[in-house]
């Protein structure tokens, strides 16, 4: 099962008549696999991933560091629910070290983004200090370059 999750994982378009051979099954048996990796909720969603700066849409997104107090019975959880429940939230996890949640936001502005970060997320009870992060440019995202020009990399060598 390992080896077709990170088949799908690497190229969720990849033909199931290409994946049967390389896993030694019928592609019946691979389908079925699939679908009980979807039923039980270990694929969880099939995604693209897209250069928004390439077509043009200029979206900010921050890394927001968030130290809370957690709530009796609950820990976390509960706080991290509220927070990865806003649709400008693209990403919430528990950390270890120095803070408690890493949250990835999405915004039109960093206008947008600050005021998001103001006004409901660091007003919710139990979140104690926010700390702001944005992204100027990425580089790699999901073990993709995101600009990897086809280039001769070779250094210039003279006599």
């Amino acid at each position: 099962m390992r080896e077709l999750l990170e088949l799908l994982e690497h190229d969720a378009r990849r033909p199931v008549s290409e994946i049967a051979p390389m896993l030694g099954k019928s592609e019946y048996e691979v389908e079925q696999d699939i679908k009980r990796l979807e039923k039980d909720k270990v694929i969880l969603s099939y995604n693209t991933l897209i250069n928004w700066e390439k077509f043009g849409d200029n979206m900010v997104t921050a890394i927001i560091e968030v130290n809370l107090m957690p709530q009796r019975e609950v820990g976390f959880d509960a706080i991290a629910e509220r927070i990865y429940r806003f649709d400008e939230v693209r990403t919430v996890y528990l950390m270890s070290g120095s803070f408690d949640l890493m949250v990835i936001i999405e915004g039109k502005s960093l206008k947008d983004v600050a005021n998001f970060v103001s006004t409901r997320l660091s007003t919710i009870e139990g979140v104690t200090q926010t700390r702001s992060h944005f992204i100027l440019k990425p580089y790699k995202k999901d073990g993709v370059i995101i600009n990897d020009e086809e280039r001769d990399r070779r250094l210039v060598v003279s006599p």
